[in-house]
């Protein structure tokens, strides 16, 4: 064994003269207390300590896990929106391509349930829809009516929104078979 005394072995971390001086002023105060005053200290010391606990580590923690089922649902939800989008975009590429006429004739009937809404302009594979006030569910409608029925693709949209709805241009590729 070593000669080195023990009180010799432990080394202390040396603190700056300030905090070392409050150290030392704080453990005199602390012995100058009575037994029922330390105890009473170290109690509220354990108060805040356990409240500092909760609200840094506990609480948090526990929000999350509260609030966990309502998330996954949220995001299960959200799979499996994705997963039928995903589908349809499948099921649309793997489609055989429309006639012209066939395309066209979707494109117009789409185009007719926007009534004065929307006005459409056929100029060879590429049709021009010009909205008027339009409203969001029509507009969406008629995309998925368009991408779907007429299997035709925006490739251009200007549109702006107002109070009154959408107005603009689409200009959609009709993608036809000769």
């Amino acid at each position: 064994m070593s000669a080195i005394p023990l009180a010799a072995r432990r080394t202390r971390l040396a603190l700056p003269p300030a905090w070392a001086a409050r150290g030392v002023a704080l453990r005199t105060r602390w012995r100058a207390l009575s037994l029922r005053d330390r105890r009473l200290a170290a109690l509220m010391l354990l108060i805040v300590a356990a409240f500092v606990l909760w609200a840094l580590a506990i609480r948090p923690a526990w929000k999350t896990l509260r609030e966990s089922p309502a998330r996954i649902a949220a995001l299960e939800a959200q799979t499996q929106t994705m997963r039928a989008l995903a589908a349809e975009a499948a099921e649309l590429r793997t489609a055989p391509p429309l006639s012209t006429d066939a395309a066209t004739q979707a494109l117009k009937a789409a185009s007719e349930r926007l009534g004065a809404n929307g006005r459409l302009s056929l100029q060879g594979d590429r049709a021009v829809l010009t909205l008027t006030g339009a409203s969001s569910e029509q507009l969406r409608d008629w995309l998925s009516e368009a991408r779907s029925g007429a299997r035709a693709r925006p490739v251009e949209a200007q549109l702006s929104r107002s109070a009154q709805g959408y107005s603009g241009s689409i200009v959609l590729s009709l993608g036809t078979a000769p």
